[in-house]
């Protein structure tokens, strides 16, 4: 049981009767589940041609029929499980290679330090900044042209390539923090510094070392993040939009046309795609854990060879400069995005315009700014209450949430987005609230939630107890020591939890096209959209301010602990 379920609860405070705050986790499961099984229901029945809008009443495998019949649909739905699966394997990869070469060193402090800017930055804005870095007119190129004697950018195929490769870079790009991140919450708790220095002294290799003795252990932590990194590579529609191919696209983008076709007829089909897609994203999921299998099995022998891997200070240098290259990469696209927002006339292959303007800032897109601030305001606002009360009911009730439940937590996260949310726009069609901004709130809550609790959870049950025994024992009452002890002392993580919130909500695309139906304009929207029309001083701009909006946060969530407990040395630097 967690610290927080330890604290002078009586055996009265455990069997207190029913409340609201106690059925807050209950309700927290409710609003993550009950909208995925209600847009699964609602995608569903168009995809066997039921969908009374359109006339259709009758169940049968019309829909089924019409999507196995588009010609190009084996090279959509291969291209998906393609980019999914081995973008999810190189950035898993790197993340162990990164920490087993270097965690717990001054190299790795400093990769640490640069996450949190690395993961606030959007994904639709950092496909843009890789793809003002890669593409044939894009920095790279004119540093090479001098060498290279390039006049002009060189006929290759790099941006939306017919490998999606392009888009199995973006991808690796932006999970490998996230894996670094999930990797680095649970690796105290295994104590490598220990292990580590028992296989050094049997004579193994650091990074022979840490794989033997701290990566089967942490695999098992992070194996549901690594679920969710899967299944969002393999359905994601906004990267594969800047960087995947077009013709055809991936199945997740193919899907969104054809919603988005005036022909009606075409949502029956975009929902046997969306069914298709789940279909293929549980089994991607069921060959990585066939693969899972394998791999323990067939590593059963190495983890007792005597393998000792002393040298391995190339291997080592590589995972440093890999990672360095990849946080550089995206550090560098968003000084391009930077650039290319007040450049005037910029020709290839200059590596700096020959000159500079604000007028694409004076066409700045502050409407879907601000409408981008409340959205994510509001969703954040209603994530993090519920997960304060459900958190506080676990602290008064005792209750100790189980697998299932983190499992469960995980769900909106590994189901794909474009298979629930056709479903929910129907729905919001039916009830008249489509194209509301409280349909687009409501949609940004099931993705909000499970960031801002994950992000929480952890410090919220590793407070001291002795802290809140100490109010009690003063007379505090329970509701006393949660306002004014309990909170106070965790305010950093709880802005840093929210600052997360903010930032995934800054991020969703497809719930605010879809259930906002093209009538609620956010800087994601706005970004995406850009994308077709090769504008890239407004590109830069509106991507510009999508990072501004999800970095601001963080921001704030350094920067007012270190003022409210500026009196308080330990409370700001905790």
């Amino acid at each position: 049981m967690d610290g927080c379920s330890r604290t002078g609860l009586d055996s009265a405070l455990r069997h207190h009767p029913v409340s609201l705050l106690r059925a807050a986790p209950s309700l927290t499961l409710v609003m993550l589940l009950g909208p995925v099984a209600a847009g699964l229901a609602g995608t569903l029945l168009p995809a066997i041609g039921v969908m009374p809008a359109l006339g259709a009443h009758q169940p049968g495998f019309g829909p089924v029929s019409d999507l196995l019949a588009w010609p190009g649909l084996p090279r959509a739905a291969g291209l998906s499980l393609w980019t999914g699966l081995v973008s999810t394997l190189l950035a898993l990869a790197l993340c162990f290679a990164i920490c087993a070469a270097w965690h717990g060193t001054r190299a790795f402090v400093w990769l640490e330090r640069a996450l949190a800017p690395l993961l606030s930055l959007p994904h639709a804005a950092a496909a843009f900044g890789l793809a003002f870095l890669i593409a044939p007119s894009g920095w790279i190129s004119r540093l090479i042209a001098p060498l290279a004697g390039w006049e002009r950018p060189p006929d290759v195929l790099i941006l939306q390539d017919h490998a999606g490769l392009a888009l199995i870079a973006g991808l690796v790009l932006k999970e490998l923090p996230f894996l670094l991140l999930m990797s680095l919450a649970a690796l105290p708790a295994l104590r490598p510094g220990e292990a580590l220095a028992t296989a050094r002294t049997l004579g193994y290799g650091r990074m022979m070392g840490w794989a033997k003795t701290v990566l089967p252990r942490l695999y098992p932590q992070i194996r549901l993040p690594v679920y969710a990194v899967l299944a969002y590579s393999m359905s994601v529609v906004d990267v594969a939009m800047i960087l995947g191919p077009g013709a055809p696209p991936t199945l997740a983008v193919q899907v969104l046309r054809w919603m988005s076709d005036p022909d009606l007829a075409l949502r029956l089909r975009a929902a046997a795609g969306a069914l298709l897609l789940l279909a293929l994203t549980l089994g991607a999921l069921g060959l990585w854990r066939l693969g899972e299998n394998i791999t323990r099995r067939l590593a059963q022998g190495w983890l007792t060879a005597g393998c000792r891997g002393r040298r391995d200070a190339a291997p080592r240098a590589i995972a440093l400069g890999t990672g360095v290259l990849g946080a550089g990469a995206l550090f560098a696209g968003l000084g391009l995005l930077a650039l290319w927002s007040v450049a005037g006339f910029w020709g290839f292959p200059a590596l700096m315009p020959s000159s500079f303007t604000a007028q694409g800032w004076q066409h700045a897109p502050l409407g879907p700014a601000a409408e981008t601030a409340v959205i994510a305001g509001a969703a954040t606002a209603i994530a993090l209450a519920l997960t304060l009360a459900s958190l506080e009911a676990e602290c008064r009730f005792g209750l100790v949430p189980g697998a299932r439940a983190l499992a469960l937590l995980y769900l909106p996260l590994i189901i794909p987005q474009i298979a629930f949310l056709p479903g929910l726009q129907v729905l919001a069609l039916i009830s008249g609230i489509d194209g509301t901004r409280g349909a687009v709130i409501a949609a940004h809550v099931v993705f909000v939630l499970p960031y801002v609790f994950l992000s929480l959870s952890d410090p919220w049950r590793g407070f001291d107890p002795r802290q809140a025994a100490v109010a009690r024992a003063l007379g505090a009452s329970t509701a006393r020591v949660f306002w004014r002890v309990r909170l106070p002392m965790l305010l950093r993580p709880v802005l840093t939890a929210t600052a997360v919130g903010c930032a995934v909500s800054v991020g969703q695309y497809l719930p605010t096209l879809l259930l906002g139906a093209g009538r609620v304009p956010t800087l994601t929207t706005e970004a995406v959209a850009l994308a077709a029309g090769g504008q890239r001083r407004l590109i830069g701009v509106t991507a510009l301010a999508q990072t501004a909006a999800a970095f601001l946060p963080f921001v704030l969530a350094l920067a007012i602990p270190a003022l409210v407990f500026r009196n308080r040395r330990e409370m700001r630097h905790g």
